[in-house]
């Protein structure tokens, strides 16, 4: 039998609910973790319902602050692991699920670490990411957590616009870079909708935006090629303004070396970097074995 919460919809934290927590814990939010707490039900409502989760997932959510995304999660997955850096965020999330959504606080489990030092999680690997992140550390923490734990297929993170658009950017527009291609590696990436800044207490100076990542079938890519490959993307976008033949001399180790191993890529050594899908950055990597050692020029 379903339990109240998860038939009639959990209880969510509204604007005087988030205040009276905070105050509670004697909280003022800081910069330098990325808080803002979302204090509006129907976004995360609508979080909840792009991510396309369901009762078979098993989420992470990463930051989840006062709660405000986990109980709008808990109805509707079969377990949500929550992994909070802060420890009186963390101490105090599971209280807030008993009180608010009691019939499904048994899903919920807290991993107070910081999220780019997870190598691992307790429990059933978990199927789905799905989170509000931190600012600060968005990139990172999404790279680290695709790398790490590869049973996850979905991902639906809301971050600041500039990043979402980073994310989600195709090769040859303005904001693709190194972002866009490492993302790619990993997953199709999607623009998922804007969210905007009176969603959140305190409101950020800048507006945000969901990004859907959905995993490559299969795993795709040999996780061994992940750091060749990578080593290539930062190459090429330190400099990208100059030609590949050029970005790339380092790496390879001369202009002339970069051009072999460009051209055996089937890869033109007077493009740019923001030119390339990771495709491309994955075969010119892969020929790098295959070139001759050149003096420096």
């Amino acid at each position: 039998m379903q339990n109240d919460e998860t038939s009639a919809g959990p209880r969510l934290l509204g604007p005087a609910d988030v205040r009276r927590l905070a105050a509670e814990l004697d909280l003022r939010p800081t910069k330098t973790l990325g808080q803002n707490f979302v204090i509006d039900p129907n976004t995360v409502r609508r979080i909840v319902r792009i991510a396309g989760v369901g009762p078979d997932d098993v989420v992470v959510e990463v930051g989840p602050g006062l709660g405000s995304l986990t109980l709008a999660l808990l109805p509707v997955v079969s377990r949500v692991v929550a992994v909070e850096i802060d420890p009186v965020l963390a101490g105090r999330l599971p209280s807030t699920v008993s009180e608010y959504a009691p019939g499904v606080a048994d899903r919920l489990e807290v991993v107070p670490a910081d999220a780019l030092r997870v190598s691992e999680l307790p429990g059933a690997a978990p199927t789905a990411l799905v989170a509000n992140l931190p600012y600060n550390v968005s990139v990172p923490v999404l790279l680290h957590l695709l790398e790490t734990l590869p049973s996850l297929s979905r991902v639906l993170v809301m971050v600041q616009k500039e990043v979402a658009d980073r994310l989600a950017a195709p090769p040859g527009s303005r904001t693709y870079g190194v972002p866009s291609v490492k993302a790619a590696w990993y997953a199709t990436v999607s623009p998922a909708g804007p969210v905007g800044r009176n969603v959140f207490w305190p409101a950020p100076n800048v507006d945000s935006g969901l990004v859907l990542l959905e995993r490559r079938p299969g795993g795709a890519r040999d996780p061994a090629d992940r750091a060749a490959v990578f080593a290539v993307v930062d190459a090429a976008f330190a400099q990208r303004r100059k030609t590949l033949r050029a970005a790339l001399s380092g790496w390879a180790g001369s202009p002339a070396a970069a051009e072999e191993a460009l051209t055996a890529a089937g890869v033109d050594p007077r493009a740019r970097g923001e030119q390339l899908t990771v495709d491309d950055f994955a075969r010119i990597a892969a020929a790098r074995p295959t070139i001759t050692t050149f003096g420096a020029s």
